[in-house]
């Protein structure tokens, strides 16, 4: 089993790697919501299904380990709360707050009940029951504000349920649980995936994308937390059996076994071949998930790059990375003391920074 004082847990890229996933949604997001042809090449290059994923991998093995180095679960679940939230309800109260310049209706018809139901279910992580401002982004391909919200319910459930988890841990041993969680997981995305694929129906598409659906990639990511020093004795065979399955998987869907080894990559890539204190700078990927799907939303409604598509995406770049930058200075570090990082970050550069949480979300 895992020894806190694992040096790997000091240095690390997770960081960066939030940041790369959370700019592939960008990027891909930025292609689908644009339509334009030009930018086509994104989807062919690029997944954000994948980046998704590869986001609840990371909080699974970095949310277990903050509620691991908890005192106490009041303390694990106030970290959740400050990492989480207060952007949260900044990017969603500033879009209900701001969007009437960019809306349809007259003041009095955008502050209606369906701007409170707007708030309330946004507020609340229900997204799905209002992801529409009234009069806003109507001529847009979608009138969703913010659809990159959906991930952070996950998220936020995958949060509640980490202390279930660990007490079935210590009563039952760790590695049963996890493949007994892993399996449901997988079994029910399958079950409605088959199921949305023989009536076309997007409703069992959407449920296999919901809890627990997810739950696979949350605890693969959380076997690697608990069993990483299984995986650096026998790194050769994790990785080797890993880009057997993925590369299989492209041609012929190897399901039970694709969310563990996307798992093994991940936490690879995360844990080796370290290439700095990325994050010493500050953590932007959680600014720059939640953020971008309302600023693309804005440039199309803009109607400034019909006739530039690459204008367009680095306008989209330029200016969600300068929010994401003031978000994380103006908001989300004030809410964050020392003591709730994974691991203090210190100037030195023998130190490693794991900040509190992973989306990303998405989401991350």
């Amino acid at each position: 089993m895992l020894q806190h004082n694992n040096p790997r847990l000091n240095k690390n890229n997770f960081d960066l790697l939030r940041l790369l996933f959370a700019g592939t949604v960008l990027l891909f997001h930025s292609y689908a919501l644009s339509g334009f042809q030009q930018l086509g090449i994104i989807d062919n290059i690029l997944s954000a299904a994948v980046a998704v994923k590869a986001f609840f991998v990371v909080s699974g093995f970095l949310i277990f380990m903050s509620f691991e180095r908890s005192e106490t679960i009041t303390s694990y679940v106030q970290k959740r709360i400050r990492r989480i939230y207060p952007a949260y309800f900044t990017i969603v109260m500033l879009c209900a707050i701001s969007f009437v310049a960019v809306s349809s209706k007259n003041i009095g018809e955008y502050y209606s009940l369906a701007w409170v139901k707007y708030v309330f279910a946004n507020l609340a992580f229900l997204n799905f029951l209002q992801p529409t401002l009234p009069g806003v982004f109507a001529s847009n391909k979608l009138a969703a504000v913010n659809g990159a919200l959906w991930t952070l319910k996950i998220e936020v459930m995958f949060y509640m349920s980490v202390p279930l988890f660990v007490f079935l841990f210590r009563k039952f041993a760790h590695l049963p649980i996890l493949i007994l969680v892993y399996f449901v997981s997988v079994v029910y995305a399958e079950f409605f995936s088959t199921i949305a694929q023989h009536t076309g129906s997007e409703v069992y598409a959407e449920l296999a994308r919901q809890l627990p659906g997810q739950l696979s990639y949350f605890m693969a990511g959380a076997f690697f937390y608990y069993f990483l020093p299984l995986f650096e004795r026998r790194i050769g065979y994790f990785l080797i059996s890993a880009v057997l399955i993925l590369s299989v998987n492209m041609f012929f869907p190897l399901s039970i076994l694709e969310p563990f080894a996307l798992a093994t990559i991940v936490v690879f890539f995360g844990l080796f071949l370290y290439v700095g204190n990325f994050g010493k700078y500050g953590d932007f990927s959680y600014g720059v998930y939640i953020l971008h799907f309302p600023v693309i939303q804005l440039a199309l409604y803009s109607g400034l790059f019909k006739e530039s598509p690459w204008y367009f995406l680095m306008a989209v770049i330029l200016i969600t990375t300068s929010f994401a930058i003031i978000m994380w200075h103006f908001v989300e570090k004030w809410f964050l003391s020392r003591r709730n990082h994974y691991i203090e970050t210190t100037a030195s550069s023998c130190e490693g920074a794991l900040k509190p949480d992973e989306l990303n979300l998405r989401t991350g």
